[in-house]
């Protein structure tokens, strides 16, 4: 089995190789061979490679940046998808695409389901939501699998940065207000290798878009706390946090306030589910 993986040094494509390993002849690759930002550039080393499954692990992440260089999300994040769906449904193999809860507006009071009209509040979102749209029309086996404030001890992302901001600052100000479930890295792509092995086993669910993120739910306030708590354990330095309002913490990009994800969809068709956020933290952690 030969699987190809979009992105190479990016946190899920990390996690993905480390996932795997020994079970499929796997190829990563990066920019250098794959650029996604040069969508029909795409096709020739897809067509030479002629992988049985491709998951599209890469993506135009920086949420805030990508309101300056909306041309460069959609080209990353819209277009290439498109090219990746086309070009798998011309070699009669799948494709596992990852998006987001930044689809949603957050106004919704309860956790979002597969059925939820989207409304983005940003190019990100609205990006992201180009990218689904095309590949549903392509059409073809495809997994899109949304999930919600992915971390790892790779790259840049909330954890690393609380770590290091916790321990240089005596106060840090985050954002109590934005709720949704923080999830590992590793928790995305231990679910995207039980998801191939049903697939492989001819016990795959239907094919469409789904919902995977970590289990429970927690505001950007609750998961430093619990980045703290980590660092007491262990006897380092750490600043007193204070909970703020998003208004409070202006960007350029407006964040949904509810970012919750009903993932029971993904359990019901293909029997996959993930651990509680808390839980893979520490997973992730030790």
């Amino acid at each position: 089995m030969k699987i190809l993986i979009c992105g190479h040094n990016g946190q899920v494509a990390q996690a993905l190789q480390a996932q795997f390993k020994g079970r499929a002849e796997v190829h990563a690759l990066g920019r250098d061979r794959l650029d996604l930002a040069r969508p029909e550039q795409l096709r020739t080393p897809l067509r030479e490679l002629a992988p049985d499954l491709i998951i599209n692990a890469a993506a135009h992440t920086a949420v805030d940046q990508a309101e300056s260089e909306p041309e460069l999300a959609f080209a990353i994040n819209a277009q290439a998808p498109q090219v990746l769906a086309e070009e798998a449904a011309q070699l009669g193999v799948p494709l596992i695409h990852y998006s987001t809860d930044y689809i949603f507006d957050g106004s919704k009071a309860t956790p979002y389901t597969e059925q939820d009209a989207p409304n983005p509040l940003g190019v990100y979102g609205s990006s992201k939501l180009a990218g689904e749209q095309a590949i549903t029309a392509v059409g073809g086996q495809h997994l899109i699998l949304r999930t919600s404030w992915v971390y790892s001890q790779h790259g840049r992302n909330f954890l690393l940065t609380m770590q290091r901001l916790l321990q240089e600052k005596p106060q840090l100000r985050v954002v109590a207000d934005q709720i949704g479930a923080p999830t590992w890295a590793g928790t995305i792509a231990a679910s995207t290798l039980a998801l191939f092995e049903r697939w492989q086993a001819g016990d795959a669910g239907a094919w469409g878009t789904y919902h995977l993120s970590a289990q429970g739910e927690t505001s950007w306030f609750g998961f430093a706390e619990a980045i703290a708590a980590q660092l007491k354990a262990r006897g380092l330095p750490c600043a007193e946090l204070i909970p703020i309002s998003s208004s409070e913490y202006p960007t350029p990009a407006q964040r949904p306030a509810n970012s919750r994800l009903d993932c029971s969809l993904l359990a019901q068709q293909w029997h996959v589910s993930q651990a509680h956020w808390l839980d893979a933290l520490n997973d992730c952690l030790n």
